[in-house]
């Protein structure tokens, strides 16, 4: 495989989720100085980008390092392999396979990196992913994988600094989703605060009573009943109500703009004294 000179300002070095060791500055130092003196004789590894992302054409695999020195050296262009299809998936292999040596990929960052390499369209489905890029994994660890890009496929958009999400955490959040708990889950976030002024601790918290009920044993009574038991409840006048388990046991929460409103727990107290104090 001949290496081909690719201009520094095309490659994307943050395309796959990679280790998050800092480079150290005299061993940097060093790999600059030898790839002034003498040249890179390792290319880098690079794939194409199918998903536009300006200025970038080419996604990074392997040579974080090397790619950083180069750019330090203020060099123009940089030595790359680049993968097709054909040879891709192994060397994405190899970087999981060190990356998993060096212990520092979050759970959180390996499931955005199987759902990367499909959304790039170098494998048809997220368990092709899994089978190419982690292939030692037992069945048990495979599950968890896939359970992984479900979390980050589905609550992206509206977890804050997902990165800090333990293993658990993440596995507790696959379960409720695939419970039928993705709209609570995606309710809860929403309505509890903007995602860039709340932290994950507020946002778990408020999750655990959601996540609690998504989990429980299903009611066989309620089931038995076309759309019971009913958890959430999207109004167009701008409410949404939620039900959640406490210990003792249900509260409603009201949020949306006419839940600002005082008159409305009024009328839901008098609807319940209604209900409840029959003479």
């Amino acid at each position: 495989m001949h290496a081909t000179p690719l201009p520094l300002t095309d490659i994307d070095a943050d395309a796959l989720p990679r280790d998050r060791t800092l480079p150290d500055d005299d061993a940097m130092d060093d790999l600059a100085r030898s790839i002034a003196n003498i040249g890179l004789r390792q290319p880098i590894e690079v794939w194409a980008l199918q998903t536009q992302r300006p200025p970038f054409r080419f996604g990074l695999i392997s040579g974080y390092r090397r790619l950083a020195a180069c750019r330090a050296l203020g060099l123009p262009t940089i030595p790359a392999f680049l993968r097709t299809p054909d040879t891709l998936g192994q060397a994405m292999a190899e970087m999981v396979a060190e990356n998993e040596v060096r212990t520092q990929i979050t759970p959180w960052e390996k499931g955005r990196l199987i759902l990367t390499t499909v959304e790039e369209g170098h494998f048809d489905t997220p368990d092709a992913a899994i089978a190419a890029l982690y292939p030692l994994q037992s069945r048990q660890g495979r599950t968890r994988l896939r359970s992984l890009a479900l979390v980050v496929e589905v609550l992206a958009p509206y977890l804050s600094t997902p990165e800090s999400l333990s293993i658990s955490r993440m596995e507790h959040l696959a379960a409720a989703l695939r419970a039928g708990g993705e709209g609570m889950i995606i309710a809860t976030l929403t309505t509890t605060a903007p995602r860039a002024t709340c932290g994950l601790a507020t946002q778990w918290a408020a999750l655990a009573p959601v996540l609690a009920e998504a989990l429980l044993p299903p009611d066989a009574a309620a089931s038995a009943i076309p759309d019971r038991p009913r958890r959430l409840l999207h109004l167009k006048q701008g409410l949404t109500i939620r039900r959640e388990l406490t210990r003792t046991g249900y509260i409603l929460r009201f949020s949306g703009p006419e839940a600002r409103k005082g008159g409305l727990l009024d009328d839901v107290l008098d609807h319940g004294e209604r209900w409840f104090q029959k003479e």
